[in-house]
């Protein structure tokens, strides 16, 4: 492991910014944990009464606010109205990017309304939701009938707009892709006031491929249709320790859910990794079981999501000093294992959290909601977390995963790290993200004819530098992360702070058919790029202009 020795940095001073982060803590125990408990218990009590209204009811409603988001288009001036928004709040969202596009002009479009789950229809195996609809709301109505979306992404405040029109995984992505590749058909509002429906086969299927990874600057996303699945009441766990350096760890991380030999009645229906330490890592595998099967005598349940049980990421470290171990876990409980601790930031927001006296009497208040942290912080601390904290993901091919490992360690030396796989399918038409070409001629582990495995790997926390009280530029670590992800086909999900130049932005992403759609359907001038959403910084009144009228780099980029 020398090849992997980070680099010691110079001592960094303290700033009067550290001790309002050391002190943190305080705000989050008094305010930000009762609001947002309050927050969530008012949110459960809005999807009980509208799960309670009749389907038909919650349509027209559905139908009635759509009417109100297109006469909303409709008021536009565009001499001076600016780009057209949602009217949410910068701070509701539950990535790390500053929402600057809202601090300059723009139009705003209220999307409030849409939270509602509009049907499961159990025949067609289809769940039809609004866009604000989040991840533990859906679960808590498809669970009890033993259904579930294939893809549930773990914190329940993630809502399906921004897993569709963004990113979303679970450990189910190896088998059925991003969560925008389970998705049937969408309902959109187009620049021009249309409402349309695109699907994969119908004749808004250039719009319906275009949409992921947009970040709403194509359409307003009003409605989705997406896949269900049967599942059973628990999640039969196994837990398996791993020894040795990077490398091995990745080759581990593969052969848990890709077997060599191919045979595919050993690929488990979840799987994710966590890497603990340069030599050690635990990776989890589960399979669906039936009550009988998971009460079965000798058989061991655990109820993780009860308020007092040990942060599950914690929980699985255990079998780095126990052995490999198997439990079951209630199926909607495993889902958002990772819920209450934030994965594993809970540790930085309040450093006794995982501690069994706070878990006991204080651990039913958790999480704080990210929109309320973020809202609390203001913009000294939100800088300071910029530069001296990484939450990023690197969605590389899976054969790339024990190079990845090796720079992340370099670069940020930040543990734990967690690991997911999804395919990557080969679709119709070439999209923002994309396999490599040619990754069938290869026959690689993981991958099909039809699909390239891909890894996201998780990198949240501080990194070792900062913990040490070195010095570290967390603006430069990440522009070297992005181009190394440029230079080994990865890419980057921008719910996380960018250093991206809008050419390497088109770089790292193929932009013709976004900027086709964009052409085709009338965002130019009414919806912002994607690039100028995630671009961080500011707008100035200059880039709000020069947006509108579509003065914008062309998203071929030539190559560096």
């Amino acid at each position: 492991m020398s090849d992997l020795q980070t680099p010691l940095h110079p001592k960094r001073k303290k700033v009067w910014v550290d001790y309002l982060v050391n002190f943190r803590w305080v705000v989050v125990i008094f305010v930000v944990l009762p609001v947002s408990f309050t927050i969530y218990f008012l949110t459960y009590l809005g999807d009980v009464k509208s799960a309670m209204k009749s389907e038909k009811r919650r349509q027209k409603e559905h139908e009635e606010n759509v009417k109100k988001v297109v006469n909303r288009l409709k008021q536009r001036n565009p001499k001076k109205d600016g780009l057209v928004c949602t009217a949410r709040k910068p701070y509701i969202a539950v990535g790390m990017r500053n929402v600057d596009y809202k601090r300059a002009r723009h139009f705003e479009v209220d999307l409030s309304a849409f939270r509602n789950i509009l049907e499961i229809d159990k025949e067609r195996m289809i769940a039809k939701v609004e866009p604000l609809v989040n991840m533990g709301q859906i679960t808590r109505a498809t669970v009890p009938m033993n259904l579930a979306l294939a893809v549930i992404a773990e914190l329940d405040d993630l809502t399906v707009g921004g897993l569709i029109n963004g990113y979303g995984i679970e450990g189910s992505s190896h088998i059925y892709g991003l969560f925008s590749d389970t998705v049937v058909a969408l309902e959109v509002v187009l620049a021009d006031g249309r409402v349309v429906r695109a699907t994969k086969d119908n004749e808004y299927a250039d719009l319906f491929y275009g949409i992921p990874w947009s970040q709403g600057t194509l359409a307003l996303m009003v409605s989705a249709e997406i896949k269900l699945i049967p599942i059973n009441e628990y999640m039969r766990v196994t837990y398996t320790p791993v020894r040795g350096n990077l490398k091995e760890l990745a080759q581990a991380y593969a052969d848990s859910f890709a077997p060599r030999d191919g045979d595919t009645s050993k690929v488990p229906d979840f799987v994710e990794g966590m890497i603990f330490t340069p030599t050690e890592g635990v990776m989890m595998t589960g399979r669906y079981a039936s009550k009988e099967e998971a009460k079965q005598e000798g058989n061991v349940i655990n109820s993780v999501g009860w308020w007092f049980k040990p942060w599950f990421y914690q929980h699985s470290q255990k079998a780095l000093k126990k052995g490999e171990f198997v439990e079951c876990i209630p199926t909607r409980e495993y889902y958002h294992r990772h819920t209450r601790s934030l994965y594993w930031e809970g540790k930085l927001i309040l450093p006794f959290g995982d501690q069994w006296w706070f878990r006991w009497f204080f651990g039913w208040l958790m999480p704080p909601k990210v929109s309320l942290l973020k809202a609390t912080q203001g913009e000294a601390i939100r800088n300071y977390y910029h530069d001296n904290h990484v939450i990023q993901d690197m969605l590389v091919p899976l054969y790339k995963v024990g190079d990845a490992l090796e720079y992340v360690h370099r670069e940020f030396e930040v543990y734990p790290i967690w690991m997911c796989p999804h395919r990557l399918f080969k679709l119709p038409v070439k999209t923002m993200v994309y396999p490599e070409p040619g990754f069938e001629l290869h026959h690689r582990q993981g991958d099909t004819n039809y699909a390239q495995m891909f890894t996201d790997i998780g990198v949240y926390y501080a990194p070792a530098a900062v913990l040490r009280g070195e010095e570290f530029n967390g603006a430069e670590a990440v522009l070297r992360l992005e181009e190394w992800m440029i230079q080994n086909h990865g890419f980057q999900p921008q719910y996380a702070v960018s250093e991206l130049t809008e050419k390497n932005f088109w770089r790292m992403f193929d932009g013709a058919h976004y900027e086709h759609c964009r052409q085709k359907y009338g965002a130019i001038g009414t919806f912002m790029s994607v690039y100028y959403k995630s671009k961080k910084g500011k707008k100035t009144e200059k880039e709000v202009q020069e947006a509108e009228a579509a003065i914008l780099e062309p998203a071929y980029a030539e190559e560096a």
